[in-house]
């Protein structure tokens, strides 16, 4: 029932808010708070850590996407420009039957997403075991 105030005239009305109902919840949760913070065990997360190969592979098919998103292998020092369509065939004559060569998709930071997925799309779907994307590490 709000509080009945006598000035001048007439009657009002003062309009008070409560706070002793906010402050008991506010205390009954610092409490809680406060009891259950030293029994929860900090968890641990195991990320994933990048390590070195202990040998490095003799051969490795480098598919680079320039800016103009033109395809181009290069095998060892020798490149050869060829299309999405005829990607698979080239990198499989390139590997030499030997399908545990990787392949290292390389591409231009101005080269859509997609056109790198889909690269990297045509060559799982023909077979090629080994495929992954190099990237720019920056200090």
């Amino acid at each position: 029932m709000p509080a009945v105030a006598k000035r001048g005239r007439g009657r009002r009305t003062i309009a008070e808010i409560n706070m002793v109902p906010f402050i008991d919840v506010m205390l009954v949760l610092l409490i809680i708070f406060m009891v259950t913070a030293p029994l929860i065990t900090p968890s641990l997360i195991d990320l994933p850590s990048v390590g070195k190969a202990n040998k490095q592979p003799d051969q490795v098919i480098q598919v680079i996407i320039d800016k103009n998103e033109a395809i181009e292998i290069k095998v060892k020092e020798k490149s050869t420009s060829v299309t999405v369509k005829d990607l698979a065939s080239a990198v499989k004559s390139a590997q030499g039957g030997n399908p545990a060569t990787p392949v290292v998709i390389s591409g231009d930071r101005n080269v859509k997403y997609e056109n790198v997925v889909k690269v990297m799309d045509t060559l799982q779907r023909a077979g090629i075991q080994r495929v992954g994307l190099s990237v720019k590490l920056t200090n």
